[in-house]
């Protein structure tokens, strides 16, 4: 975890005046009221929404697209491709009492939290990790969240220096490899990690605590999927876990840790009770769960093509790219 001069009570300031203009929005149907309900019981929650107001056709298109178990087949062929075209979206959806969710928030920024995940939340996607950059107008949001909540923090898959080089912004807490850098148990797999790396035919980007296949860009993305495939099965074989996000193999060790874990770690060192979190891919839905039982709790996915469905079913307000999520974070 990456920790800057700027985190700490000098941050815990009194509230000022939200900045942005109010936006249009369609609505989302979600639970009422905040804080409560966490996702466990995100289905009596779903049983409590107000009437659907219809989505645009792209919109319900995706929505309704193929179901979980193949969610790493459903992609464009480039991420940054997939992303510029959501980007053409002007309005995001959102809860049913959001402004409420949201206004818990902004009223006492001192007491709140503002969490984020990296590539693909903050980031564009793009055709190759090393290519991502978070844009400045999302770095000048940044910076004035950080003058103004008692905690903003980048959860990443990256690890936490290569977070806070692609985000670019002083003052932010950053922790790396999806919460595995605040689990001292991790470190013993850094070898057995590489190891198995090595054993696998296919280029590996290497995050100590983690390793990772990816397979955008690859001339038969579908061959190369399958061939991952058999590489996961192998890896689960041997004790370790191996999850598939957007376009990605991650293999991890068998340790009680991920974004879920850190959320809640960082919460419980500031004794906050009002957080956010936005997130895009598989993992995110561990920092979903990770804001169970606070009093107050807004969940947001960064919906794509590629992501999960269950992101959207689990989130309290949806927008369709990093740029509407920047939107978003000017009302807070």
């Amino acid at each position: 975890m990456q920790r800057d001069a700027g985190d700490g009570a000098d941050r815990r300031r009194q509230p000022d005046e939200c900045s942005g203009a109010d936006l249009e929005v369609a609505v989302k149907p979600v639970g009422e009221g905040a804080g409560g309900g966490g996702y466990p019981d995100r289905r009596e929650r779903r049983s409590r929404r107000a009437p659907a107001v219809e989505a645009d056709e792209s919109d319900q298109e995706r929505h309704d697209d193929d179901s979980a178990a193949h969610a790493e087949e459903r992609a464009e062929d480039t991420g940054d491709e997939a992303d510029r075209e959501q980007a053409g979206h002007s309005s995001y959806r959102m809860a049913v009492g959001s402004d409420a969710l949201l206004g818990a928030l902004v009223e006492n920024p001192s007491e709140a939290a503002i969490m984020l995940d990296v590539d693909g939340t903050l980031a564009p996607i793009v055709a190759r990790p090393e290519l991502a950059r978070v844009p400045d107008e999302t770095r000048a949001e940044l910076r004035r969240l950080v003058a103004r909540y008692a905690l903003v923090a980048c959860i990443s898959g990256r690890t936490g220096a290569d977070a806070r080089r692609i985000v670019g912004v002083e003052g932010p807490v950053y922790v790396g490899v999806h919460g595995l850098e605040l689990a001292p148990e991790a470190e013993r797999w850094r070898g057995p990690l590489r190891e198995f790396a090595e054993s696998v035919d296919w280029p590996v980007e290497d995050k100590g605590l983690a390793v990772v296949f990816h397979y955008r860009g690859a001339t038969d993305e579908e061959a190369a999927l399958e061939m991952l495939r058999g590489v996961a099965n192998r890896a689960t074989a041997l004790g370790l876990q191996a999850q598939f996000g957007r376009k990605v193999l991650e293999v991890r060790p068998p340790v009680a840790a991920d974004k879920g874990t850190a959320v809640r770690v960082l919460l419980e060192q500031r004794q906050l009770r009002r957080a956010l979190y936005a997130g895009d891919d598989t993992t995110d839905l561990d920092a979903f769960r990770g804001l169970d039982g606070l009093d107050v709790s807004v969940r947001i996915a960064v919906a794509s093509a590629e992501g999960p469905p269950e992101l959207r079913e689990a989130a309290d307000i949806v927008v369709e790219s990093p740029a509407e999520l920047v939107e978003l974070l000017r009302r807070l």
